[in-house]
């Protein structure tokens, strides 16, 4: 997963991948120890994951797609293309921990780097917010659209799969 604080990340990984795949989360796991010991064990175990936070630059989605893709994960990501103003409006709403500091945000989106092929994806996928839920398409081109997105597929022995979702 991919976009700024606020955008429905968790909210689609909800909807989309709960049963099927572990979610990371450092909001979940709360350290980063915690977190690198949970995907540590989601890739030595072959468990299919999707990973929930920012991923905001290369290098952020680096930590977690480099084990995966040697490990024979076929990765995709996919990123939610929202307006700060949207994310913001929805941040509002939360209470406590989950509340973002606006400058969080905003910060955030002006250092986002689009997800790209040359990272390693097998596949991008570019979603948008709706009223009625989430409109997911193939982000410059060159997947099928009639195809779902499937993050972190469990790997077999030739390393790519279909997986579920």
């Amino acid at each position: 997963m991919c976009g700024i604080q606020g955008a429905g990340k968790s909210t689609f990984v909800r909807e989309r991948f709960y049963d099927t795949h572990v979610r990371v989360s450092r909001d979940l796991l709360r350290t980063a120890h915690r977190e690198a010991r949970f995907l540590r064990t989601c890739v030595e175990t072959r468990q299919p994951f999707v990973v929930d936070k920012v991923n905001a630059t290369r290098a952020d989605r680096a930590a977690y797609l480099t084990p995966a893709l040697e490990a024979g994960y076929r990765a995709l990501a996919v990123w939610l293309d929202v307006r700060p103003r949207d994310a913001i409006a929805r941040n509002a709403a939360r209470s406590g921990r989950a509340r973002v500091p606006v400058p969080a945000i905003l910060g955030t989106y002006k250092r986002l780097e689009i997800p790209s092929f040359e990272e390693g994806f097998a596949e991008l996928w570019r979603v948008e917010v709706a009223e009625d839920g989430f409109v997911v398409a193939p982000l410059r081109g060159g997947i099928a659209a009639s195809a779902e997105p499937r993050p972190c597929s469990q790997p077999t022995p030739s390393g790519v799969v279909g997986g579920g979702g």
